[in-house]
């Protein structure tokens, strides 16, 4: 099985490595639909106070990929968008995590979803590639 996730430690802060992450995603096309905060989340749903690091999921999408994704299977909606984790590991270390995209094509044998899969694979490995200062 593919792992499940994409991950990268950055050298910065939390603020700063968000901001950091939105551009990187940016560049490789990908907007940002949804924005959770988890312990705002966890304090406003169940009044609970998270004794836990900064934590942020963003649920990125390329619309290009996601249209061609959702016209080869309309399912695969379920799948999108892209989360990606940036959560604090401690005041000069931040964790960045992104769905793996190659996920989606194991659930399918949809050719059409290999290839986006591929393509969003590339594009996620590089934005968090550029988040250090690395690019393929």
């Amino acid at each position: 099985m593919t792992d499940y996730a994409l991950t990268t430690t950055v050298e910065s802060g939390f603020a700063d490595t968000v901001a950091a992450t939105r551009a990187a995603l940016s560049e490789q096309g990908f907007g940002v639909l949804t924005e959770i905060d988890i312990a705002a989340t966890m304090k406003t749903k169940l009044d609970l106070d998270l004794d836990l690091a900064p934590h942020l999921i963003l649920g990125a999408c390329n619309p290009q990929l996601a249209s061609q994704a959702l016209a080869a299977e309309p399912s695969v909606g379920v799948l999108l968008p892209c989360n990606v984790v940036v959560r604090t590991l401690d005041d000069n270390h931040t964790l960045v995590e992104a769905m793996n995209p190659a996920i989606m094509s194991q659930l399918s044998d949809n050719p059409v979803l290999a290839d986006v899969a591929g393509q969003a694979l590339a594009l996620l490995t590089h934005a968090l590639q550029q988040l250090n200062g690395r690019s393929s």
